[in-house]
């Protein structure tokens, strides 16, 4: 039924995958699928926000975060699921949709947070953005 399974992952905030990347392992195994393991990373290209920054700092923060992630993939992926790392730039939201387009997944597997926070109030939670405005279905793990 699922080919590939895109799972987006903060580094920085273990709610974002402790729950939902058991339920994506499952789901690999399950239909023997593989495992996008998808991390974003704000974009610092904008004219207002990346004149505060040095020239070369996307690209550190983009090998820094690589690297980070693939610690990540060694540390929660067990051997036996074929998974690949992947870095988008931007809103989380819309990284995610693009990504998984790109990708051509299947299914989305995501974890709902239950804290919100004010940016929240203001933007919407990041999940029911790519719920609205993904294509391929989305499991949203609680």
């Amino acid at each position: 039924m699922y080919n590939k399974i895109l799972l987006p992952v903060d580094l920085n905030e273990e709610s974002s995958w402790a729950k939902a990347l058991p339920t994506a392992l499952t789901l690999c195994r399950t239909f023997g699928a593989s495992l996008h393991v998808v991390t974003v990373l704000p974009d610092y290209h904008m004219p207002l926000v990346g004149s505060y920054f040095p020239s070369d700092f996307a690209e550190k923060a983009h090998e820094a975060l690589s690297k980070a992630q693939h610690r990540f993939i060694e540390d929660h992926v067990p051997d036996d699921i074929q998974v690949q790392s992947v870095i988008v730039d931007g809103s989380p939201w819309e990284a995610i949709v693009k990504a998984a387009k790109k990708l051509g997944v299947d299914l989305i597997v995501m974890a709902s947070h239950n804290k919100r926070k004010f940016a929240d109030y203001v933007l919407g939670p990041n999940a029911e953005h790519v719920v609205h405005h993904s294509k391929m279905s989305v499991m949203i793990v609680r």
